[in-house]
C-alpha cells in the first residue's frame, strides 16, 4: 500500500503549486486507507491503469508566440512572455490534466542559427534544450508566426533541420497570430508553401484514399523537403510530413480548444507524471524571477535588458499572501539610472506590471519589491 502512495508523491525540488497539494493528496489518500485498506488498493491499481499521458515539444523561431501559446492552452500562466526575442531561456514543462489524460506541454527557446547565438550570446544549452525536449516527446508541435510577411511562406532551415532530425516523431503545424491578417485567404497559400503543397496527405484536408496515394508517392521521391514557389515569386521551404494543421490566435484564444483537443486525443495509456493540480516544474522562485526579468525585457529598450542579470532576494509565503524581494543588476551607473527611471517611475512601473502578473500565476496576493545595484557596488535604489 506504501509503496502505491508514494509513485504519485515524488521527492524533487518543489514545483509551483507542487508541495502543498502533494501534501494534502498525501493526507486524503492515507486516510482513505486507514477506512478502507483492500478497498484503496485495488482503486489505486485501477486508475493508474485507465490513466492516459501525452508529452509534446512546442518548437519554433524566437517570437513565434510559444509560451503566450502554452499559457492559453492549459490557461494557467506558468511560461514568461514579452515582446522581445529569447525570453524562454530554457526548456520548462506546463501541465494541463482532464479527466483520465495528462498533456505536458514542453515550453522551448526558439530555434537559432549559430550568427543569432554570437549576437545573443547564447550558450550552448539554449539550442540543446530544444534538442532534449523533442527526445522526452512522443509529439512535436510546430508554432509558425503569419504575422511576418517575410518569413510566413517558408520554414526556417534551422527548423527544418530538427524536423528531417527526428522525423519519426510525428509533427503538427500551428499557424500563429491569423488574427493579424486582413485577409484570411493567404493562409491558404502559406498552408500550401509550408506542406510542400500536399494538403491531401493531412488528416483535415483530403479523404483516406488519396491521403495514402500521397504517402506513397512521397516514399517514392524520398526527399522529405521540397522547394515550391510563392505568389510573390520567391522560393520557400516546407515538410511535407504534418499530421495536422491548426490555424490559431494565442492572443484571442482562437482554434485553441481544437488543439489542446488533438493534443489529449493522442495520449497514450501511461501512469501520471504529475497530480492533477500541478501546472508546471518550476518552483515559485524560478517563475518570479522569469517574470520580472519578462518585464524588463517589455520595458527597457533594445539590447539593454540582455545586459541585466535578475535573482530572488527572498520569498516566503505568509497569512496567504507572497512576500518576495528581486534584485536587478546592471553593468554601469548610466544603465541602473535607465530601469529606474526619473524619481524612479519607470522602476514603479514594471514593479506594479510583474506583481499583476503573479497574481494571476499564484492566484494569491503578492507583495513584490524590485530593487538594482551595479555590478560590484552596493545597492542603489
Amino acid at each position: 500500500m506504501a509503496l502505491v502512495l508514494l509513485r504519485r508523491v515524488r521527492i524533487t525540488s518543489t514545483p509551483f503549486l507542487g508541495l502543498q497539494h502533494c501534501q494534502r493528496c498525501f493526507s486524503a489518500r492515507l486516510s482513505e486507507n486507514v477506512s478502507s485498506e483492500h478497498g484503496t488498493e485495488q482503486t489505486n491499481t485501477a486508475s493508474s491503469d485507465t490513466e492516459r499521458l501525452v508529452k509534446v515539444a512546442i518548437i519554433g523561431l524566437p517570437n513565434a508566440g510559444k509560451s503566450t501559446l502554452i499559457n492559453r492552452l492549459i490557461d494557467h500562466r506558468v511560461c514568461p512572455v514579452s515582446a522581445k526575442v529569447h525570453t524562454t531561456r530554457k526548456a520548462s514543462k506546463a501541465i494541463h490534466s482532464k479527466s483520465n489524460s495528462q498533456a505536458i506541454l514542453f515550453d522551448t527557446p526558439g530555434l537559432v542559427g549559430s550568427r543569432e547565438m554570437k549576437k545573443h550570446q547564447l550558450d550552448p544549452h539554449f539550442v540543446s534544450a530544444c534538442r532534449h525536449a523533442i527526445q522526452h516527446s512522443s509529439l512535436i508541435g510546430v508554432v509558425h508566426d503569419v504575422s511576418n510577411s517575410w518569413t510566413r511562406h517558408a520554414l526556417n532551415p534551422v527548423l527544418l533541420r530538427v524536423l528531417e532530425e527526428y522525423a519519426h516523431i510525428p509533427s503538427f503545424l500551428i499557424l500563429n497570430k491569423i488574427d493579424t491578417l486582413k485577409s484570411k485567404r493567404i493562409l491558404l497559400d502559406i498552408v500550401r508553401n509550408l506542406t510542400c503543397n500536399r494538403l491531401e496527405s493531412i488528416r483535415n484536408y483530403g479523404p483516406l484514399v488519396r491521403r495514402r496515394k500521397n504517402k506513397e508517392i512521397s516514399r517514392e521521391k524520398g526527399s522529405p523537403t521540397t522547394v515550391v514557389e510563392a505568389k510573390e515569386g520567391t522560393p520557400v521551404e516546407g515538410w511535407p510530413n504534418f499530421t495536422e494543421i491548426f490555424m490559431v490566435s494565442a492572443m484571442t484564444g482562437d482554434g485553441l480548444r481544437e488543439v489542446m483537443a488533438f493534443i489529449h486525443a493522442n495520449s497514450k495509456q501511461q501512469p501520471w507524471e504529475h497530480l492533477p493540480e500541478e501546472h508546471t516544474d518550476q518552483t515559485p522562485e524560478q517563475l518570479i524571477v522569469q517574470s520580472v526579468r519578462a518585464r524588463l525585457l517589455d520595458f527597457m529598450p533594445q539590447e539593454i535588458p540582455y545586459l541585466l542579470q535578475t535573482e530572488l532576494e527572498y520569498y516566503e509565503v505568509v497569512g496567504g499572501k507572497i512576500l518576495t524581494s528581486a534584485i536587478v543588476t546592471c553593468p554601469n551607473d548610466r544603465i541602473a539610472r535607465l530601469v529606474c527611471g526619473e524619481s524612479n517611475g519607470k522602476l514603479r512601473q514594471i514593479n506594479e506590471q510583474v506583481t499583476s502578473d503573479l497574481i494571476e500565476t499564484f492566484g494569491m496576493p503578492v507583495l513584490l519589491t524590485i530593487t538594482t545595484r551595479v555590478r560590484s557596488k552596493e545597492t542603489k535604489s
